[in-house]
């Protein structure tokens, strides 16, 4: 099923989303092994997957790479999926991987004042658009730490509704990552979404909205945020425990094994089955 190697924008497929009242999942994935873990799980759930990475994927395997190994699983996958750039700060990298082939990125310059973030991102979507590309941007703090960029609890600050709706229409933008109370990595206690605010967040804005730090908020909550109008779950430390957990276990039990073949197994299935959770619980499934 050679479908060639091009990667695709995400635009049409959050619009879908948008549409008909689900959520795209974009996993995190780091190596041939996880991506394959996800990709397997969507055909099997016949859902649309976006495959992420952040800088420091492409840093530890080489920007390349990665994208070598997307754009091969996508030339045979029975599912839409693309490979998107999260969190990525550098417009030099951003050009690099659009360059490459990507048409999915993700411009995080939201540590910014808000003018500065907005020529930032301007900057981004006016190379990406003229290449067919959809950018991603996000205004507001998400707490927590994504790759080297942490923002401490008491520095992370919700999106203002008004501020999002000048931000989206001077911008361009595609999509919107919000924070409305989620963070990125664990959490120490349970997360409370400011559902008001995103309730008032989609009656200005018109463009898909992204929920980050979706990994440990409760089920129920991102049913109703997606009921709300998130259209883009990201789902990061949820893989990487289960992966980590199914080597150190089986490593554990069978101490002298060194075939990457046989310990490799037990995680993928693990990433696998943690995938068709999200994918349910986004209500992408059975889409395609």
């Amino acid at each position: 099923m050679d479908k060639g190697n091009e990667f695709v924008s995400t635009k049409e497929m959050l619009l879908n989303a948008q549409r008909e009242g689900y959520a795209v999942p974009a996993f995190n994935i780091h190596n041939l092994e996880t991506a394959l873990a996800v990709v397997h799980a969507a055909e099997e759930l016949k859902s649309p997957v976006i495959l992420a990475a952040t800088p420091s994927t492409f840093k530890f395997n080489g920007r390349p790479y990665i994208h070598a190994i997307v754009s091969s699983i996508s030339k045979y996958a029975k599912v839409p999926l693309t490979l998107h750039l999260d969190h990525h700060e550098s417009f030099d990298e951003i050009k690099e991987s659009v360059d490459l082939g990507c048409r999915s990125v993700m411009i995080d310059a939201s540590h910014y004042p808000f003018e500065e973030n907005i020529r930032i991102v301007k900057k981004v979507v006016e190379y990406v658009h003229a290449v067919g590309g959809t950018v991603e941007a996000e205004l507001g703090k998400i707490g927590g730490k994504e790759d080297d960029l942490s923002v401490a609890d008491k520095d992370a600050m919700y999106t203002d509704p008004s501020a999002a709706k000048e931000f989206v229409e001077r911008t361009g933008v595609d999509s919107l990552a919000v924070a409305i109370g989620t963070a990125h990595g664990l959490y120490k206690f349970e997360p409370k979404l400011d559902y008001d605010r995103l309730k008032e967040i989609r009656k200005v804005v018109d463009v898909p909205l992204v929920l980050h730090g979706a990994s440990g908020v409760p089920d129920e909550s991102i049913k109703k945020a997606i009921e709300l109008g998130i259209c883009k779950i990201n789902i990061a430390t949820e893989l990487k425990i289960p992966f980590t957990k199914a080597i150190r276990e089986y490593l554990i039990l069978n101490q002298d094994e060194n075939d990457p073949r046989k310990y490799f197994l037990p995680a993928k299935e693990a990433v696998k089955k943690v995938t068709k959770e999200k994918i349910l619980l986004c209500k992408s499934n059975n889409r395609i």
